[in-house]
């Protein structure tokens, strides 16, 4: 009995797939190198939003800043649920994110420096810049 798509087709379309996500990864910056006395920084825009990988129990980037109201997305690629919570005032929070699970928070609306930590895990620190 004949298959009601070709087989070809899925093929291609799991190859297209297996590339983009190649290309993604081979994209991202891998974190090798360097001797780790420097933090990394990103900058965002508010409307593009960014993105703190949660890995090997860190943050990647400890340090992020961003524009007021940005979204920030934290993905949690270890093997343990974490958060990231902001040290004082509360000013954002995860809550619990899952192994292979992730969670968006808007930055603060008012400009300064704040720190974050995971509440799982305390030794987990950062520091989101708004400015």
């Amino acid at each position: 009995m004949p298959f009601p798509f070709p087989i070809g087709a899925a093929r291609l379309a799991a190859v297209a797939c297996a590339l983009a996500l190649t290309a993604l990864v081979g994209c991202s910056d891998g974190g090798g190198g360097g001797d780790g006395a420097t933090e990394s920084a990103t900058r965002s825009s508010a409307s593009g939003g960014t993105q703190v990988t949660i890995k090997d129990f860190t943050f990647e980037p400890a340090s992020l800043t961003v524009s007021p109201g940005a979204k920030v997305t934290v993905v949690n690629k270890d093997s343990t649920t974490h958060t990231l919570t902001a040290s004082k005032g509360g000013s954002f929070d995860t809550g619990d994110i899952a192994p292979g699970k992730s969670a968006t928070f808007t930055a603060p609306s008012t400009a300064g420096d704040f720190p974050y930590a995971c509440t799982i895990h305390p030794f987990m620190k950062g520091t989101l810049t708004v400015e």
